[in-house]
């Protein structure tokens, strides 16, 4: 058998900055990621096939989908999109077209753009206006996908406080429940990262089945594994596979018919050129070419194919019964970052079933007996090393120290707030906002970025800024000031009011 796993996730972006890093980043991977891959599923679905992908959405994502707000900045993106690529087809020859062609070929490119823009926008108001969870539950309720659900804020789990760990797992699928009326019993664990012991909480909250990277098993990814003494199975990424596409150095994305993702035509803001060669400046890319692109599609799906096949046989000859074949990755790749990606799934969701192999979920893997002995896992994660240096190395010492002091903040506070409130209390507005801020100051995705040098300055300023609303809010109220702290909720709550259902009174005691 054969699965696909796509992990969705951003951080929280909203009213939070918009260009380079913000919302404008949710925006261009809701355009070019999200949207296609809704469309290429919805059409598989039409043609009466099903359990075809293991999707992962992390719940800040689908916070983010379901959000009024993101979803009127969404619409008024897509209007500029499509009069952005109006403004390419207006370029007449003898006026500046960039260098990517003659003014005839970025006029060309502004018609596709166009016709792009306004399919996007039509599928969009059609579809999407009330959200994206109608649309997913619809693929869940089908059997079209396996829905894999996470933590609230995708945390680094094995730093994290083991009581704030328990509560963002619950916290998080319950919010999947919430919305989608369907609670996952598998998950995407935050970047993969396993510490000995948590399949123990993991057993506790229901889920049966979470990935790791291929290291983790030291390769031997051709079955899922129980862990330690419990039936939580873990699932390897088969990085021989995976690498076939995601590999810096040779995967498709880098062909040189593709769309060149950093290189803008600054008169419009859009993308009219091709990779080219992997060396040639930006200013010396040649124009996009839609049909040649086209044919680099089919034949890397011919190729995928081909590697999904030999690795079968060869992984079942190895092991003596029948193998798994697990290919992850994040779904910003199809689309975002490799514009021609969601066609190429497309296709590729149809060629391996008329290739002989089946194609199913993680659950179906388990339901079907690939799964082999148990193990102890090591403590590892998906990043550089397959160890925790990308979330707790000297790059980032300064975030590991003050996600320890804000959590253990947040928790006393908490604790305090609720001490005196009966079993049969309400709900606490300021306790829950302290934890939504803690959540927030926790995600994996900052420590990550800083790690990486890749907007490193905006993730500590959210760090600090989230450290700073829960001290602020805790403080009000350790002093006695409940309206202060009712007032201070409040104020930050219009800027992080995801999770409209987290509840501080279900955090472990």
């Amino acid at each position: 058998m054969f699965t696909l796993v796509l992990h969705t996730h951003l951080p929280w972006l909203a009213h939070h900055g918009r260009w380079p890093v913000g919302e404008e980043w949710l925006y261009q991977s809701w355009a070019a990621s999200y949207l296609p891959l809704m469309r290429v599923l919805r059409t598989l679905a039409a043609e009466d096939r099903s359990h075809l992908v293991s999707l992962g959405m992390t719940p800040v994502v689908t916070a983010q989908l379901d959000d009024p707000y993101c979803l009127t900045g969404m619409h008024h993106w897509l209007a500029n999109w499509q009069l952005r690529a109006l403004e390419a087809t207006t370029i007449r020859t003898g006026t500046a077209a960039g260098t990517f062609g003659s003014p005839e070929a970025m006029r060309q490119f502004g018609f596709r753009e166009h016709e792009a823009a306004t399919a996007a926008l039509e599928d969009f108001t059609t579809l999407w206006r009330h959200g994206g969870s109608p649309l997913l539950r619809q693929l869940v309720d089908a059997g079209t996908i396996e829905l894999l659900g996470g933590p609230l804020a995708h945390p680094f789990q094995p730093l994290l406080n083991p009581r704030l760990r328990d509560f963002a797992l619950r916290e998080g699928l319950a919010d999947a429940r919430q919305r989608f009326a369907h609670t996952p019993t598998g998950i995407w664990a935050p970047e993969c990262a396993y510490a000995p012991g948590m399949e123990v909480g993991y057993a506790a909250a229901g889920v049966g089945h979470f990935m790791v990277d291929g290291p983790s098993l030291h390769g031997d990814t051709a079955l899922g594994r129980p862990v330690g003494d419990t039936d939580v199975v873990a699932f390897g990424r088969d990085l021989q596979v995976s690498y076939r596409v995601w590999s810096p150095k040779s995967g498709y994305p880098g062909h040189a018919a593709y769309r060149d993702f950093h290189t803008y035509d600054h008169l419009t803001g859009l993308k009219p050129a091709r990779v080219t060669g992997r060396n040639v400046p930006s200013d010396a890319k040649a124009p996009y070419e839609p049909e040649r692109a086209e044919r680099a599609i089919d034949r890397h799906v011919a190729d995928f194919v081909d590697v999904v096949r030999r690795r079968l046989h060869a992984e079942s000859e190895r092991i003596g019964r029948p193998a798994h074949v697990v290919a992850a990755f994040d779904t910003e790749l199809f689309g975002h970052w490799w514009h021609e990606g969601p066609r190429w799934l497309e296709r590729l969701l149809r060629a391996l079933p008329e290739a002989g192999v089946r194609v199913g979920t993680l659950a179906d893997a388990t339901e079907a007996g690939f799964v082999g002995t148990a193990v102890e896992l090591p403590p590892s994660s998906w990043g550089s090393g397959k160890d925790w240096q990308v979330w707790n190395g000297t790059k980032v010492s300064d975030l590991v120290a003050l996600n320890a002091e804000v959590v253990d903040t947040a928790l006393a506070a908490v604790d305090k707030a609720l001490a005196h409130r009966g079993p049969g209390a309400s709900r606490d507005f300021v306790a829950d906002q302290i934890l939504r801020e803690t959540l927030l100051t926790v995600s994996s995705d900052w420590p990550f970025m800083v790690s990486k040098d890749s907007a490193a300055e905006y993730a500590r300023y959210r760090a600090h800024l989230h450290a700073h609303a829960t001290r602020e809010i805790a403080a009000a109220l350790a002093s006695g000031r409940g309206e202060l702290a009712q007032r201070l909720a409040g104020d930050w709550n219009r800027a992080d009011g995801l999770f409209g259902a987290l509840d501080a009174r279900r955090l472990p005691r």
